[in-house]
């Protein structure tokens, strides 16, 4: 089976991160696996150490992002590539899952077209357009560069980082990146990991849920969730199988929701 897995960036201050770990080394045995990580608390951190306090904005369809210009760009790629990516990878590797670090840049593994306006929404509900800056829409995955690399028996670690048409970096939302590389891999699962049990709906987690009912409730998610719901219908929409999301830190979170023992599983029926 092959599966993709979108981490945060965070997991390894946590102190579950050992069972995630041992986790994956377990499910490296029987599948192969594609890691996508975040990491956008680590960036906001050290951009304001470095004087340059980072806005985000809310689209009209509830996605809350980072603004991201020139000089956040830098420091994006700095910190996510730079840094959180070779920290997950080192993690990995000094419990023998053999990962390799890339990043959308390297070997043009990810492509994206620079927005040319964003509209961002206020509390107040007002729409406003402002430029687009380095924020991009996937539109390739070198879907045969993760292949040469997992059939090789690595695990890659994927930065969500795109490349432009002009050959600059672009900020592309990891759940998305996710979804995009499943969708491109064809994946059998997408396992997007999060903070809380899984979705939420009515102060519940719900257990199962069908595309076409998630549909019917979107406007009632909030915005931490807002994307990977949306990231699940669109992998979905492209062909990969089931999408699970679930807590990152809880024991044996992969095998858990794979099994259907924790987490929201959502498929197309």
């Amino acid at each position: 089976m092959l599966i993709v897995v979108k981490m945060g960036g965070s997991i390894l201050k946590e102190g579950a991160s050992s069972d995630l770990i041992a986790d994956l080394k377990t499910l490296t045995a029987e599948h192969k696996l594609v890691l996508v990580h975040g990491g956008g608390a680590e960036v906001t951190e050290t951009a304001a150490k470095l004087g340059k306090p980072q806005q985000f904005i809310v689209s009209p369809e509830g996605f809350r992002s980072r603004y991201t210009d020139k000089e956040t760009i830098e420091i994006y790629t700095m910190v996510m590539a730079g840094k959180i990516n070779k920290q997950i990878v080192l993690a990995l590797q000094s419990q023998g899952v053999p990962a390799v670090g890339v990043s959308g840049l390297d070997g043009q593994l990810l492509k994206a077209e620079r927005k040319k306006r964003l509209i961002a929404v206020d509390e107040k509900g007002r729409k406003r357009v402002i430029d687009g800056g380095y924020t991009g829409k996937l539109i390739e995955a070198n879907a045969a560069l993760l292949r040469f690399l997992f059939e090789q028996g690595y695990v890659p670690v994927v930065t969500p980082i795109a490349l432009s048409e002009e050959f600059e970096p672009l900020n592309v939302d990891g759940d998305r990146t996710a979804a995009f590389i499943a969708g491109a891999l064809k994946a059998d699962r997408l396992i997007l990991l999060t903070d809380v049990q899984g979705l939420m709906l009515k102060g519940k987690t719900v257990p199962r849920i069908s595309a076409s009912e998630i549909r019917e409730v979107l406007s009632s998610i909030g915005h931490g969730m807002s994307t990977k719901v949306h990231a699940a219908l669109d992998a979905l929409n492209q062909g990969v199988n089931e999408v699970l999301i679930t807590s990152g830190i809880e024991k044996n979170p992969l095998s858990s929701a794979l099994k259907h023992e924790a987490g929201t599983v959502i498929n197309r029926e």
